[in-house]
């Protein structure tokens, strides 16, 4: 596995981010073994899992990070907003989002699919970047939880070496 990469992006006005905590990417996390992921999330006390795809608008949650796992096939998706990064994601590989952090689907091959997941199973909100949802979300994101565990590692990996 290749080493995990941070990113970190700022509020620009729409898009909250967040303010403290960098998204991470794990490239090719189960690159040997995509079916792994789902189970992999969830014993590491990631769930509310689903599978699917990535909405083509930008979105984020205010209220839980999310982690999402690349099932199969590879896209191209914007992360922190319209001044955010594209980052293009294959099979195998795992994004982390704190709470507040863009993302919207670019593009994508017809057999990309992912799995999503909270830390806890906390029931996540779907937000816009809509005026009106300030500053409420701002304090959400602020009063969010850290993760007890690491998606992909468990009781070790960078959310427990760089989050906490």
């Amino acid at each position: 596995m290749k080493n995990p990469q941070f990113y970190q992006f700022e509020d620009d006005g729409v898009i909250p981010n967040n303010p403290s905590l960098e998204v991470i990417v794990y490239p090719a996390a189960f690159q040997e073994d995509p079916e792994r992921i789902e189970k992999a999330f969830n014993s590491h006390e990631w769930t509310n899992s689903w599978t699917g795809g990535v909405f083509e608008y930008h979105h984020y949650h205010s209220n839980t990070h999310e982690v999402l796992g690349v099932r199969s096939g590879s896209a191209t998706l914007q992360i922190g907003g319209e001044k955010g990064e594209a980052l293009t994601v294959a099979a195998g590989d795992v994004l982390l989002l704190p709470a507040g952090t863009g993302h919207k689907k670019l593009e994508a091959s017809d057999d990309f699919e992912i799995v999503g997941a909270y830390p806890g199973g906390v029931a996540y909100n779907m937000k816009t970047g809509e005026p009106g949802e300030r500053p409420y979300v701002l304090e959400d994101i602020q009063n969010t939880p850290l993760p007890k565990m690491d998606p992909v590692y468990g009781n070790h990996g960078p959310v427990i070496e760089k989050w906490t």
